[in-house]
């Protein structure tokens, strides 16, 4: 998969470029849009690139032993409930892709508590949760290994199935302090800087958080030319899966949207492990975990929406697809100056 992993087409780029400046509209007139069509086309290889559609989210969902550790007020079987809300298609994220028809498929890849089977939910689980990270590392390089592999098969079944934008969705109690890790391990940022208030603690909790995080990464000292060290250090079963499911898009040279904190924190280990596959991402919104903002910088990604979100599941990912798609129907749909007849300047 990785050999797989090509940089962007330049001369598809620059055909993107030329034709954006022909069509009826001043030039540089359509902002961020412009240069995401660019990039989508030198991801296709092909100018116009392909409309982004059909879509579909996966919710990667795990737990985490760092919760015992007093990070969040949420208890951990929320996230199993949650589970069963997505699949029951109660959940904000299954709102959100109704209304932009994209598909919601859950991938239990380390939750806690056993699941039932049911339809849209795949059993990709590795363990039942990861351990606690203050004590001891979070995975084995194996564990890690098999969770990156099944991000990947499902992005590949996804893509075989049709889709043509995959967008990432997540679900953890207790998932934000494993990403401020693995933010600060991949940036060299402090873990005040990346440490955020997740579900909304208080600041006894925010205090604690940051001082779990900064109590992981010096017992563990992970090493950011290491990616599947700092994942097995401090990471997620759910931020593995999802580092390997974008890893799994840009080899298909399918487009994935990233939705907030966690998506980003698995996006920086998916470019320590191929940069190229930073040319599939598309940064959808800008989480208000101030850990986002750090990973995008890292990652040279600019956020389409900022509405201060964070929730997570997938929701912003949604929010920012008609976006992504308005921009690359402006290369399949505008008119050009010669064939509208309109004068240039």
């Amino acid at each position: 998969m990785l050999d797989g992993i090509a940089p962007l087409d330049e001369e598809a780029m620059e055909a993107a470029r030329a034709l954006q400046a022909r069509l009826t509209k001043p030039a540089g007139s359509l902002g961020q849009l412009e240069e995401l069509s660019v990039r989508l086309a030198g991801l296709a290889g092909v100018c116009p690139p392909p409309l982004p559609e059909p879509a579909a989210v996966a919710v990667f969902a795990g737990d985490h032993g760092v919760h015992a550790q007093g990070v969040t007020p949420w208890p951990q079987e929320v996230t199993a409930q949650m589970v069963a809300n997505f699949l029951a298609g109660g959940a904000v994220v299954n709102a959100f892709a109704r209304q932009v028809g994209a598909s919601v498929t859950v991938v239990d890849v380390g939750v806690a508590a056993p699941l039932e089977a049911a339809d849209r939910l795949v059993n990709a689980r590795v363990r039942a949760g990861t351990r606690d990270m203050t004590v001891e590392p979070a995975l084995t390089r194996d564990e890690v290994t098999a969770a990156l592999e099944a991000g990947a098969r499902i992005a590949f079944r996804l893509v075989d199935e049709g889709a043509r934008v995959l967008l990432t969705g997540d679900m953890g109690i207790a998932n934000t302090t494993p990403s401020a890790a693995l933010i600060a391990a991949f940036t060299g940022a402090p873990a005040s800087a990346t440490t955020g208030r997740g579900t909304g603690v208080d600041d006894d909790t925010y205090v604690r958080k940051v001082a779990v995080v900064e109590s992981a990464l010096r017992l563990h000292a992970p090493d950011p030319g290491d990616p599947v060290g700092v994942l097995a250090a401090v990471g997620g079963l759910e931020h593995a899966a999802l580092a390997g499911y974008i890893l799994g898009a840009a080899s298909r040279r399918v487009p994935v949207i990233l939705d907030g904190v966690i998506a980003v924190s698995a996006a920086l280990a998916a470019a320590a492990l191929s940069p190229d596959a930073v040319g599939a991402m598309v940064a959808g919104h800008r989480s208000s975990e101030p850990g986002a903002t750090v990973a995008l910088r890292h990652l040279g990604l600019a956020p389409l929406i900022d509405l201060g979100l964070r929730l997570g599941e997938g929701s912003g990912a949604v929010l920012a697809l008609p976006i992504v798609g308005a921009a690359v129907r402006v290369l399949h749909e505008v008119a050009t100056f010669d064939s509208a007849g309109v004068s240039e300047k």
